[in-house]
């Protein structure tokens, strides 16, 4: 009879066999997108607003976009993209264009009730960066962004994100505390 091989985990760790790959439990995207560990207030400007003074907004908050209100209301949302696709190179003035002519008027929204696999499907299909959160009377509570679904699943997969080797691609010559 012969002899057994040990394998450790440093073998499997390390060796040249492609680990098997784990699946998220898909429960967690059924999750309300109010489970999201969401930035507490929100930065809404009204119509009439200056692209200079909604871009002022934006830096101030570090924020990549603003929403737009009229009567408490959302009518549209601004963001970095806006500026960059819709304005750059075209000589404007910041201080006299408003955001009523170049932002994204009724933008599509959720609520913080909508479960979080919605805003990835929408934020997926529509090429979102942002997706503004509105209450049952389209009054703005919110917005959700990309940054925020991405902290969420790290939240939910922390050893596989933070023990990725420091070389994307690249496996560890040498094992840890050895």
């Amino acid at each position: 009879m012969e002899a057994e091989e040990t394998i450790y985990d440093e073998d499997l760790r390390y060796g040249d066999e492609e680990p098997s790959r784990k699946l998220l439990d898909t429960q967690i995207f059924q999750e309300p997108i109010k489970a999201l560990h969401l930035r507490a207030g929100r930065v809404a400007l009204p119509l009439g607003t200056s692209i200079g003074e909604a871009a002022r907004a934006m830096k101030e908050n570090r924020i990549g976009c603003v929403l737009v209100e009229e009567g408490g209301k959302l009518v549209g949302i601004f963001t970095e993209r806006d500026i960059l696709t819709k304005l750059v190179g075209t000589g404007y003035d910041p201080a006299k264009v408003l955001v009523d002519g170049v932002m994204t008027r009724d933008p599509e929204t959720l609520t913080p009730d909508d479960p979080i696999a919605f805003a990835m499907q929408l934020m997926s299909v529509g090429g979102f960066r942002h997706v503004p959160l509105v209450d049952a009377d389209r009054r703005p509570v919110g917005i959700l962004s990309a940054k925020d679904i991405v902290e969420y699943l790290v939240e939910h997969i922390p050893s596989e994100i933070f023990n990725i080797p420091p070389e994307p691609g690249k496996h560890a010559r040498i094992p840890e505390g050895g």
